[in-house]
């Protein structure tokens, strides 16, 4: 269905089986209360993975994973990334207890340069998307302006997700002028509204309460095609579209495809 939309890029979301046994523990409480369990290769080896993809003409250069995983199975992850054809790894969010002081981004930023160094040891390129969370000043310091900051920008990627960037109040081009070659990945959504989190958000409350503003792209209020002219001129490699939680994913799937296939970049 993918394929046949139009679509040739694909970003999987974990745990896998090379995940750690905690990481995939966590997730069966996960997809309880998400409605459905399907994640890593949804079954499938790497090398059916594979198999799958080149059979429909897709490919899939970037996958989510834990960060535990990352820093204890960096051999298994590479080893089914260069058989499938994954190029970046990264998390989707810094987990709770290593983000709640400065002292907390101290450790995660040499947690970071640790991880994407061994990333690229072994072949790969470490990225972290952020979920919205640490754009307001923590000890007079904002958190994620700490950690662009003390990342090696050759180890340390960026996904920067419009539709969070935005509930946290950023300027998304500016930020993407300022850090050329610092963003490689984009999440793709539309938001119905211009909205802000209540608070900092920290919390999955915070997420949940935004999550009815999403929007098909181009049936928003955002200047995707803007953001994505930018982006590409910053140096941006790939562009995912997302949309959390949608009870019609074939309907998200075109009608946003037939917004973004007309943007030239």
């Amino acid at each position: 269905m993918i394929s046949s939309i139009g679509y040739k890029e694909l970003e999987f979301f974990g745990p896998y089986s090379f995940s750690t046994q905690e990481a995939q523990d966590s997730w069966k409480q996960t997809a309880g209360f998400l409605g459905f369990s399907g994640s890593g290769y949804f079954g499938h080896s790497p090398k059916e993975l594979r198999e799958i993809l080149d059979r429909h003409g897709l490919s899939a250069p970037s996958i989510h994973i834990d960060l535990p995983s990352l820093q204890q199975n960096m051999s298994q992850i590479a080893e089914a990334a260069h058989i499938v054809g994954h190029k970046y790894v990264g998390i989707a969010m810094i987990p709770d207890d290593m983000r709640q002081s400065i002292d907390d981004y101290k450790r995660t930023v040499d947690i970071f340069n640790q991880v994407g160094e061994n990333a690229k040891k072994n072949g790969l390129t470490f990225f972290y998307h952020n979920h919205g969370y640490g754009h307001q000043a923590k000890e007079a310091v904002v958190p994620f302006q700490f950690i662009l900051e003390n990342t090696d920008p050759e180890l340390v990627k960026m996904q920067l997700d419009v539709f969070w960037f935005t509930a946290a109040g950023v300027d998304i081009k500016k930020i993407l002028e300022e850090n050329p070659g610092r963003f490689s990945l984009l999440h793709i959504k539309d938001m119905k509204e211009d909205k802000r989190f209540e608070g900092a958000g920290e919390n999955m409350q915070e997420w949940m309460g935004l999550f009815p503003f999403l929007a098909d792209a181009g049936a928003g209020v955002l200047d995707l095609e803007g953001i994505m002219a930018t982006a590409k001129k910053s140096g941006a490699k790939h562009f995912f579209l997302e949309k959390d939680l949608t009870p019609e994913p074939k309907m998200a799937l075109q009608n946003s495809y037939d917004f973004l296939s007309k943007i030239s970049l």
